[in-house]
């Protein structure tokens, strides 16, 4: 005598349903991450309006045998004359997080532009904008570009 209603199956035939909710079970999580790791780094931390992600559109054509580090290095230079150095290391950080190949070469970039922040702002205002953006290089440029 059965005392239950519901079927038995055996164990090694599993319906699809159960199947799909296993792979659900573990791709879904990975996307929702991904999904939100990538629209974390688009966020504009600067809080100015405008879009100002640094695009391989904004390569002009004198700029095409050059180094893409070479490009962006004076990209951001020519920027930091209209704008503050951390909105110019914001961009700096965003260039790096779109374009990984371009990490290695983050911490002479960051160097670059504090030694430029010297020039145009003076030591000290230029040290105010110092944060860890590849690995404080900019704060050694900082102090690199006092003498």
């Amino acid at each position: 005598m059965k005392h239950s209603t519901t079927q038995q199956t055996r164990s090694g035939h599993r319906g699809p349903a159960r199947r799909i909710g296993r792979t659900l079970a573990l791709v879904l999580p990975v996307v929702l991450v991904l999904s939100g790791t990538l629209a974390v780094t688009r966020v504009n931390w600067t809080g100015s309006p405008a879009s100002s992600v640094l695009t391989a559109s904004d390569v002009s054509t004198r700029d095409l045998g050059r180094a893409p580090q070479d490009v962006l290095r004076d990209q951001l230079v020519t920027e930091l004359q209209d704008k503050n150095p951390g909105q110019v290391l914001t961009h700096l950080q965003q260039a790096v997080n779109g374009h990984p190949a371009l990490a290695r070469h983050c911490t002479s970039i960051a160097r670059a532009l504090g030694k430029a922040a010297v020039r145009r702002y003076g030591v000290s205002r230029a040290q105010s904008y110092a944060r860890p953006v590849c690995d404080t290089s900019f704060a050694s440029g900082v102090l690199a570009g006092r003498g």
